[in-house]
């Protein structure tokens, strides 16, 4: 298992749901949430076999800002 954590643009209820959509698609994903609170609107997303540049490019295509943050 892999985890991995994002800096996003998301800041409301709606775009949650556009992400809820997009990320429930993906099988290897097993679990995810974001932080709202954090000022980088943190996604975290714990998966296997899978790599941030297709998080990020999946997001930025929906209209959501989301870069891998190293930790």
């Amino acid at each position: 298992m892999d985890v991995l954590v994002f800096s996003t643009s998301v800041k409301q209820q709606n775009q949650v749901s556009k992400v809820t959509r997009l990320l429930t698609q993906i099988p290897t994903i097993t679990q995810w949430n974001f932080d709202l609170e954090d000022c980088d609107n943190i996604l975290r997303i714990v998966a296997t076999g899978l790599s941030a540049g297709y998080i990020e490019t999946l997001l930025q295509k929906a209209g959501i800002h989301c870069q891998e943050l190293k930790y």
